[in-house]
């Protein structure tokens, strides 16, 4: 048995191993809005896929910017390292399944999100549920500090998926976006712009 590590040099080594799954979400979230610009005419463009892919790109953003608080986590067992990565890795099925390796099968990228709107907007509700789990790792203080609006965010962002995931109207599924992108763009306004 080795002997027990320091807690901020074992935090160093999970934000590595996170840093490395966030740069290939990014990187596959860029190469696929590059497709659109290097073969315009090859897929149908829409703006329902390009909405959720940016939203997307947003929410790894925010991903990487408040798991600076891991640092508050005062002691790292395996168990909370698994999770973490599980939980980032959560992100890049996401990635992928916004930008597949083809379209073979389907008339543009909006009819590929809506045959795939169940697999996307379960593995979006997981990183919700996994979030409360992570902000329960960073300590009761953090957890607090939100409030009420943290229960409330977090119910929401479930029924949005929820219904996201049961229904194949365009002006449904484009509400349910601009719901979902708007509440993101004022939660961090309002709860990181001094942080």
């Amino acid at each position: 048995m080795s002997p027990p590590q320091v807690s901020q040099d074992l935090y160093l080594h999970v934000r590595v191993v996170i840093s490395i799954i966030v740069g290939l979400c990014i990187t596959t979230l860029l190469n696929g809005f590059a497709r659109f610009v290097q073969h315009p005419r090859r897929a149908k463009v829409s703006i329902l896929h390009l909405g959720w892919a940016a939203s997307l790109l947003l929410w790894i953003i925010h991903f990487w910017w408040w798991e600076f608080r891991l640092s508050m986590v005062p002691q790292w067992t395996f168990a909370n390292y698994f999770f973490v990565i599980l939980y980032a890795i959560l992100f890049y099925f996401l990635c992928t399944l916004l930008f597949p390796s083809d379209l073979k099968d389907y008339s543009g990228y909006e009819d590929y999100f809506l045959s795939r709107r169940k697999w996307f907007f379960g593995f979006l509700a997981a990183t919700f549920l996994a979030d409360v789990i992570d902000t329960r790792l960073k300590g009761s203080v953090y957890l607090h500090s939100f409030g009420i609006e943290y229960p409330i965010r977090i119910i929401a962002n479930l029924i949005i998926c929820a219904i996201a995931m049961f229904t194949s109207d365009r002006r449904m599924q484009l509400t349910l976006l601009a719901v979902a992108f708007l509440y993101h763009i004022a939660l961090i306004i309002l709860v990181y712009s001094t942080q």
